[in-house]
């Protein structure tokens, strides 16, 4: 993952079961996830389902941590693993602070999440403006809600109301619309 890039970030369950079980659980993974990646990574947008979340967000491009500097010039093959990258092994820590938990909670063992987190570089305009939408549609999408502003684990809450404190980047977004009206008419329309 590269410092100033933007990426869409998923990944489900192993298997059929759920990754959030009860409301603590959504919870604890936000909280979890600031811990451990919010000095690292802008957030632009999120949302945790029963057995699946996203997250679009910036590495952030001030970074002044081990390991980046070493970055200029490897090859993207020696970058895969997540002890040759900072925010790779921020995202595996927390994936895996919040795995033990879960699975001490539940009296459960072996892995929770598909092995390797899925992300997509967001390289111009419309690659953030898709996954922004997909990302606060997927709740109506998946049939957990008819309506997106439902949907209690999603970052559209923060959009909503701009006034309440959040971990949400929410003025970035303005590079891509012309303002809150526009973004909800967009939202309508993908909706159809």
């Amino acid at each position: 993952m590269e410092l100033g890039l933007s990426y869409h970030i998923f990944n489900h369950a192993n298997g059929i079961e759920n990754i959030f079980r009860e409301e603590e659980n959504y919870r604890f993974f936000l909280q979890q996830y600031t811990k451990y990646l919010g000095e690292m990574v802008d957030t632009y947008a999120f949302c945790l389902m029963p057995n699946h979340f996203h997250l679009l967000v910036c590495v952030k491009s001030g970074l002044d941590l081990p390991g980046f500097q070493n970055l200029a010039g490897l090859s993207p093959t020696k970058l895969g693993h997540a002890s040759k990258n900072p925010v790779k092994k921020a995202f595996s820590d927390f994936f895996n602070s919040y795995y033990k938990a879960f699975n001490k909670r539940f009296e459960r063992r072996g892995s929770l999440f598909v092995e390797h987190f899925k992300r997509t570089p967001i390289l111009d305009e419309r690659q953030w403006q898709e996954p922004f939408f997909y990302i606060h549609l997927n709740p109506v999408k998946h049939g957990f809600v008819k309506d997106h502003a439902n949907w209690k684990w999603s970052s559209w809450h923060a959009y909503q109301n701009p006034e309440k404190p959040s971990n949400v980047e929410r003025t970035y977004y303005n590079n891509f619309f012309d303002g809150r009206e526009h973004v909800k008419n967009m939202m309508e329309m993908k909706k159809e």
